[in-house]
């Protein structure tokens, strides 16, 4: 079964125009807040000076990801042309443009690559569909259970591949469901709703147990690493997992508690489960052979930091980090999979290699190039007195306003623009002691908005179905959203320095 997403006939060019009308005016606005902060300045960064031109990129790139002005990896680039121009990047031109380039190449885009062609080999053989059915098929057939595979298929999903890619997957299994239903139960539209937001919640929440869940965690994991505070692979996923582990009841939960109003009775949800998604078939060759690069991958991966030190007690001189292990990891995954053919078969099709998003990969790199930028030009330190209040609360308070204040500017702004501009300013500004702990509670902050359509892709997803409400969604949104902040906040104060010592 699939959906659609955009409107009709004259409504859909009537949405094409409009959508037109808005680039427009996000480019203008962009453009405007970049001339202006660069060439008029403002008093913690004045006119023509690096501070002010790096402040008007973080300007320009928030602007135009937030209004999609342009194509994301077109405004990626943006650190790439201003900041060897303008300066602020030190050294000669050669040395600037070197400076300005290395954030695109670095190991931790090259990790997000091999998630990416893992996610691309799930999809391809229908190994991650199995997985999500299997996860449905063992929850059960009550109301609760239905919304909590629903939840659980679409985070296990997220934790490997785009949060857009599993609410795509999965989405069309809760639509099928509802079609089941509905003819014995009657239209039921809170719990119509609930099993929507199921899989939008589950795409946003699962992407944090992961480093490769989703670009805000390489950004945060990058931002570590060049502070001098480099995550295994392993003690990244023990932060992130456990949030997942911790706040995922919560928010099925609140979902149950949504629907109880209009959920359909137990025995008309009897059997609707195993007629969806049916009843799997013997693995595949090609589903065994992903299933074997997955598992070396993740071993890799997780092993990643043990393999680092054996090479450098081995090799002294070799200047091995954890993230060159989990990059060569990351090669080495995507080589087998477009080499191996079982039965002749190529694990990644052509179209599939087409569909990865690529784009991904420079928003990334344009993240850590404006991070880069703000450190070196001194924004940084400019902007440090605007934070100084932080410093004067208690440890917990800390953690939970800059869970809530990255929470808060994440539902207007791109969590890749509130993660690139927030770290450097919280380095910055927090306590040495509390540094991890804060950074952690933003990164994790960062992918918790659920109000608003425009707030993540898996929003934007589940309201385009039409079984969500623009009032549903806000309201039941903006509770969880609070939730996720304290959470998050209680979660980081507790786990990163348990887990990073």
């Amino acid at each position: 079964m699939t959906t659609r997403l955009d409107p009709p006939g004259g409504a859909a060019s009537a949405a094409g125009r409009g959508g037109h009308t808005r680039r427009i005016l996000g480019l203008t606005a962009a453009v405007a807040a970049f001339l202006v902060l660069a060439f008029v300045g403002v008093p913690l960064a004045p006119a023509r000076t690096p501070p002010a031109f790096a402040l008007a990129t973080a300007a320009f790139l928030v602007v135009a990801w937030s209004t999609a002005a342009l194509p994301l990896w077109v405004s990626a680039l943006a650190p790439l042309v201003v900041f060897p121009l303008a300066g602020v990047l030190p050294g000669g031109p050669w040395e600037r443009a070197g400076a300005a380039a290395a954030p695109y190449a670095d190991a931790y885009v090259v990790v997000f690559l091999g998630g990416m062609a893992i996610a691309a080999g799930l999809q391809e053989t229908g190994l991650s569909r199995r997985i999500a059915a299997a996860i449905l098929v063992r929850a059960g057939s009550s109301p609760g259970r239905i919304l909590a595979g629903l939840f659980a298929a679409t985070a296990v999903t997220s934790m490997w591949v785009s949060n857009t890619a599993a609410a795509t997957l999965v989405l069309p299994v809760a639509l099928a469901l509802l079609a089941e239903i509905e003819p014995r139960a009657g239209r039921n539209p809170r719990f119509a709703a609930a099993l929507v937001l199921a899989v939008a919640w589950g795409a946003n929440v699962g992407g944090i147990g992961t480093r490769v869940g989703t670009p805000t965690n390489m950004q945060l994991s990058a931002f570590l690493s060049e502070r001098g505070l480099e995550t295994t692979f392993a003690e990244f996923s023990a932060i992130g997992l456990g949030f997942v582990v911790l706040f995922a009841p919560l928010a099925v939960l609140y979902l149950v508690w949504h629907a109880r109003r209009d959920a359909p009775p137990r025995d008309a949800l009897s059997g609707v489960v195993r007629a969806v998604v049916g009843t799997a078939g013997p693995w595949s060759r090609g589903e065994r052979t992903v299933a074997g690069v997955f598992a070396a991958t993740a071993a890799a991966w997780i092993a990643a930091g043990p393999i680092a030190e054996a090479l450098r007690v081995a090799w002294p001189g070799l200047a091995v980090r954890t993230k060159h292990v989990e990059a060569t990891a990351a090669v080495l995954a995507c080589v087998a999979l477009l080499v191996l053919r079982p039965k002749g078969r190529a694990l990644l099709s052509r179209a599939s290699v087409r569909a990865m998003p690529w784009a991904a990969l420079l928003l990334i790199g344009g993240s850590f190039a404006l991070a880069q930028g703000i450190e070196t030009s001194g924004l940084d330190a400019a902007i440090q007195p605007l934070f100084a209040g932080l410093a004067d609360l208690a440890p917990l308070a800390q953690t939970l306003a800059v869970a809530g204040i990255t929470v808060l500017v994440s539902a207007f702004a791109s969590n890749t623009a509130t993660v690139a501009i927030l770290l450097p300013l919280l380095a910055a500004a927090a306590p040495g002691a509390r540094e991890a702990t804060l950074l952690f509670a933003a990164g994790i902050a960062s992918s918790c908005d659920f109000a608003l359509p425009a707030g993540t892709p898996p929003n934007a997803i589940a309201f385009a179905s039409g079984r969500v409400p623009f009032g549903t969604m806000l309201s039941s949104g903006i509770a969880l959203d609070v939730v996720a902040a304290c959470v998050a906040g209680l979660w980081c104060h507790l786990a990163v320095p348990l887990v990073l010592g």
